[in-house]
């Protein structure tokens, strides 16, 4: 080998040990800001009003939780399962608390969204604790109701990752099962609850509850 061929894999040599320091430079700094950004969706998510329960007792499966009184905008969907409907429920309920409403105001997002699901489905935002019938804007979508849930006492299992129609069925089944084998009475009518916004990748959140019938505590 001459002198030239010998310089020129030397560069050669330099430039791809160079490319390589700069991908692996990027991927950390990539993988710092997506971090990031993820703790910060992650405290935001935190710091969302939540609708507001007690527990009363812990299974190994699943939880009995006391739930307040709470208001809560809603839609119903003439559509099967969570695929089917979680997009346009949404849709439809963002933009009345974006600014889809007689007064164009804003309403906070509270968490978690619930969905109630049979062969029909329906979505509710709790509506947060600053207002109530008498302060509420008007919607201008028709289809959108407010409704008053009481107290209530609930039977929730949880679930992480991104929720769908195959871990909703899953997860719906064992709780059933475990209420079966813990003698434990409740309304066949099961909700999904989400906690967490679709960008927010890290500790996602998810629960299918059911109401207890006569539980005594």
């Amino acid at each position: 080998m001459n002198t030239n061929q010998f310089e020129l894999k030397m560069v050669k040599t330099i430039v791809r040990i160079t490319c390589l320091t700069i991908m692996k430079i990027l991927i950390i700094i990539i993988l710092f800001v997506v971090a990031t950004a993820q703790f910060f969706i992650s405290r935001s998510t935190q710091q969302t009003e939540q609708l507001s329960y007690i527990v009363i007792k812990k299974y190994d499966k699943f939880e009995i939780r006391k739930y307040a009184p709470a208001l809560f905008s809603s839609v119903k969907l003439n559509k099967k399962g969570y695929k089917e409907s979680a997009s346009e429920g949404f849709r439809i309920l963002a933009g009345y608390i974006f600014g889809a409403n007689e007064t164009n105001e804003k309403i906070a997002m509270t968490s978690p969204v619930m969905m109630e699901l049979g062969d029909s489905s329906k979505m509710l935002f709790m509506v947060p604790k600053n207002y109530n019938l008498k302060n509420l804007p008007n919607p201008n979508n028709n289809k959108i109701v407010f409704e008053k849930q009481e107290e209530k006492i609930i039977a929730a299992i949880s679930f992480d990752g991104w929720a769908n129609d195959e871990k909703i069925e899953k997860y719906t089944s064992i709780l059933k099962d475990e209420l079966v084998k813990e003698k434990l009475n409740f309304i066949d009518k099961f909700t999904f609850l989400g906690y967490n916004p679709p960008y927010e990748v890290m500790n996602r959140r998810n629960e299918i509850v059911v109401e207890l019938i006569d539980y005594k505590y």
